[in-house]
């Protein structure tokens, strides 16, 4: 008997039928020999339209109720789902983060699980059902309802597949696995059989939406066995697992594309020690994620520093920077919000120089102009005009040949 942690999105819990077919799907799992936890998300857009309710009410509404407010979707969609699986005459019973014991930190919206009191799980799992576990939320050491941020639900099913130790975590999603690039932008895109968890990471944190990256870090730090699968037909999915040297026959694996980014620039800052963390210290402590940064050579005992950051954050975070800046002597800072961030990733490219101009030449047939460079051992990313990025992904696709593995 394995015991199997599977995560439904909320495509997958839009309506009746959407729900009986999950519901299908876990007692299945069950029959054929198996313990099983369900993680689920809100129905359909539920949380999009609890939220733009929220801002209805009032334009700065407060992230303790905005918590309240949001964890009530996952709470329609695990009663539902245990009365589905009811009604297959299979035992379940529906249970919050809270009830669960998923113990986060205190910041709401975008809290951090800190430990899983697993003694719930195991106590219903020992009883034969079948439990239906509320994605994206937890609790805090206040008794406080807390949501973990976009795709929680990813995060909550690992977590809990880490803290289990189960055998397998699926992940349910709309897509039948991990793709080479955006099969909506590329229709030439190939499902991938197995990624990398360096690569699936990356993929995630540079625009990629089928896993959430806090679930594939946890995936690697725990060693959890993660399949990407749609919950709309039978394909096998994407595996993703540590991947051996032998197994790395492609320089690069995928590309990505993210429209969620803006750009600030400080302008004029003073060359001295400590610039650097008065400006970042000072978005770090407005839980604001700083995502591409590049300082621009001395000249004159002055530099400018450019970053990235979230749209969501833009505001908050110009706000942040314009403070500082005045701090510290800058002369001023200015943002642009109609920026893309384009990316190639592959873990094939440590051993293959030459990769990154590769990319550049082909942005620059193009016609594409690159505002900012980011690189890591298995990544390269670009920022470049908005309206230029799916132009960008569908030559870089072609470039690297990844329609033809």
């Amino acid at each position: 008997m394995a015991l199997i942690v599977q995560k439904y999105g909320g495509s997958s819990m839009d309506g009746p039928e959407r729900i009986k077919n999950v519901a299908g799907r876990v007692v299945n799992t069950k029959r054929a020999g198996h313990q099983v936890v369900a993680v689920v998300s809100a129905p359909g857009d539920m949380t999009d339209r609890l939220i733009e309710m929220a801002y209805q009410i009032t334009p700065n509404p407060s992230p303790r109720e905005l918590d309240m407010l949001m964890a009530t979707g996952e709470q329609i969609s695990i009663a539902l789902l245990a009365m589905a699986i009811q009604e297959l005459g299979e035992p379940a019973i529906s249970l919050t983060g809270p009830q669960v014991g998923i113990l986060t930190d205190s910041v709401h919206t975008k809290a951090s699980i800190l430990k899983i009191d697993c003694s719930r799980l195991l106590q219903e799992l020992e009883q034969g059902k079948i439990v239906i576990v509320a994605g994206f939320q937890g609790m805090d050491a206040f008794r406080e309802i807390t949501t973990l941020g976009r795709g929680g639900s990813d995060t909550t099913a690992v977590a809990i597949a880490a803290a289990l130790k189960a055998d397998l975590c699926e992940i349910y999603t709309d897509v039948e696995g991990v793709y080479t690039t955006d099969p909506r932008i590329v229709p030439e895109a190939r499902k991938l059989e197995a990624i990398s968890y360096d690569e699936m990471l990356e993929l995630a944190c540079l625009g990629s939406k089928v896993l959430h990256p806090r679930a594939v870090e946890l995936a690697k730090i725990y060693n959890v066995p993660l399949v990407v699968r749609s919950s709309f037909t039978e394909a096998p999915g994407t595996m993703v697992k540590e991947v051996s040297q032998m197994e790395k026959k492609m320089v690069v694996t995928g590309v990505a594309g993210d429209k969620n980014v803006a750009q600030i620039v400080v302008h004029h800052v003073p060359d001295r020690p400590g610039i650097a963390k008065a400006i970042f210290k000072a978005l770090a402590a407005e839980n604001i994620n700083v995502d591409m940064i590049i300082q621009s050579a001395m000249r004159d005992g002055i530099n400018d520093i450019a970053f990235t950051v979230a749209r969501p954050d833009l505001k908050q975070a110009v706000a942040v920077t314009e403070r500082v800046a005045r701090e510290i002597g800058a002369t001023g800072v200015t943002f642009r919000d109609d920026v893309a961030k384009v990316s190639i990733v592959g873990a094939g490219m440590i051993s293959h120089p030459g990769v990154a101009a590769e990319m550049f030449a082909c942005l620059a047939e193009e016609g594409i102009n690159i505002h900012m460079i980011s690189t890591s051992e298995i990544k390269v990313s670009c920022i470049i005009d908005e309206e230029l990025l799916e132009k960008a992904i569908k030559a870089l696709h072609r470039r690297f040949n990844l329609d033809k593995i």
